[in-house]
């Protein structure tokens, strides 16, 4: 059975800088596409950074120019570098993956804190 563990999130100062990690765990393979979205208090999940397995990323564009999204296919993990943080980044940060042998999968969410 396939899993994805996150792992970094925590608390941050406004301004300051975070990376998540999501691996998976259980599969043979790549994965087509695996990315981040989060769940702001009260709010609906939401993307945030996405990338394919040739490198192909998007970005929400209230993320854009702040964050990262990489991966390593041969580890199977995809990275979220966040750089600039700010309060309104406050989240449950969710790992997706999918690929067509393992379906879409996601992550149990790691909490993003950003406050002073």
């Amino acid at each position: 059975q396939v899993q994805l563990v996150e792992s970094g999130g925590g608390l941050v100062q406004p301004g300051g800088s975070l990376r998540v990690s999501c691996t998976a765990s259980g599969s043979s393979g790549s994965f087509n596409v695996m990315g981040w979205y989060r769940q702001p208090p009260g709010k609906e999940r939401e993307l945030v950074a996405g990338i394919t397995s040739w490198g192909f990323t998007n970005y929400a564009d209230s993320v854009k120019g702040r964050f990262t999204v990489s991966i390593d296919n041969a580890k199977n993990t995809v990275y979220l570098q966040m750089n600039s943080l700010k309060p309104e980044d406050t989240a449950v940060y969710y790992c997706h993956a999918y690929s067509g042998t393992s379906g879409s999968i996601w992550g149990q969410g790691t909490q993003v804190t950003v406050s002073s």
